[in-house]
């Protein structure tokens, strides 16, 4: 297995990598918070906001692995309120085109540094 890192992506919070080349053809990225790596703060602008800052983090995260959106086979999004499903699938259509990967989108309690949104990733090379 190969770490994945780029400082186009915000650093591990913690004992995990931000992406793991499996060395069988899979990069597993880890959930991305919507921390923008310049500033180290969310973005304004609520959920679509997060959602997009959340994708950017993994399509930077993708690039340094060498791949791009197009090779997500794979999504899961945690969001903190499914009330917002409609305003984050907005953004997300906005990074995927068909065929489109295959999704989970679940609501969870709480995310960390109260996240509205973590987006994490499959791709095959």
């Amino acid at each position: 297995m190969k770490p994945i890192q780029t400082e186009k992506a915000p650093a591990a919070i913690g004992p995990y990598s931000q992406a793991l080349d499996s060395g069988a053809g899979l990069v597993f990225v880890s959930g991305q918070l919507p921390v923008d790596p310049a500033t180290g703060a969310f973005p304004e602008g609520g959920v679509q906001a997060q959602t997009r800052q959340s994708l950017t983090n993994a399509k930077s995260i993708l690039e340094a692995a060498g791949l791009g959106l197009q090779n997500v086979v794979k999504t899961t999004v945690f969001l903190a309120d499914m009330a917002d499903f409609a305003a984050m699938n907005e953004i997300y259509a906005q990074f995927f085109s068909a065929p489109f990967p295959a999704r989970s989108a679940v609501a969870v309690k709480t995310l960390p540094k109260g996240a509205l949104i973590e987006f994490e990733c499959i791709a095959v090379r």
